[in-house]
């Protein structure tokens, strides 16, 4: 696979200008960087996160790590946790375990992104396996991420 179905729809649909890059196999997106021979603050690492309310995608650079206490009060939220494997099986079907695309949308959810990667010139995130990225620039990831609401919440 080199792009998830439902992505690939989702960037069609939308009309965006993107390319898809391959890399090594990597499993967490600081390695995928390196990998990519990519900043970190430009790649997007997607972190599904739940409480009673459902389901929120945070959106945050490669080299940052969420902080759920700043989450929680940027939603009005409270008891945010990270969704299991399991789960994350359930909501992306099309992706391998763990390599979750940052455009909730494309799957339903409701998505948050941090405002240092909102501001990358360009921004490059999972296509829904361990060898792909997206490739997007930031005119399209802004029109990607219009619907998303963009906040401060990472170390």
């Amino acid at each position: 696979m080199n792009i998830a179905p439902t992505l690939q729809d989702y960037l069609a649909e939308r009309q965006i200008a993107y390319e898809v890059l391959p890399h090594t196999r990597t499993v967490t997106s600081a390695t995928t960087a390196q990998a990519a021979h990519l900043p970190g603050r430009s790649v997007a690492k997607a972190v599904v996160v739940e409480d009673e309310r459902g389901y929120v995608l945070a959106v945050v650079p490669a080299t940052a790590h969420v902080q759920l206490p700043r989450l929680e009060r940027e939603l009005h939220r409270s008891g945010l946790h990270l969704a299991s494997e399991p789960e994350l099986g359930k909501l992306f079907p099309d992706c391998e375990l763990g390599a979750v695309p940052a455009l909730g949308q494309a799957y339903g959810l409701p998505t948050i992104v941090e405002e240092e990667l909102a501001a990358q010139p360009d921004v490059f995130f999972e296509a829904g396996d361990h060898r792909h990225l997206v490739h997007v620039s930031q005119g399209e990831f802004s029109r990607l991420i219009a619907e998303a609401r963009c906040a401060r919440f990472c170390d």
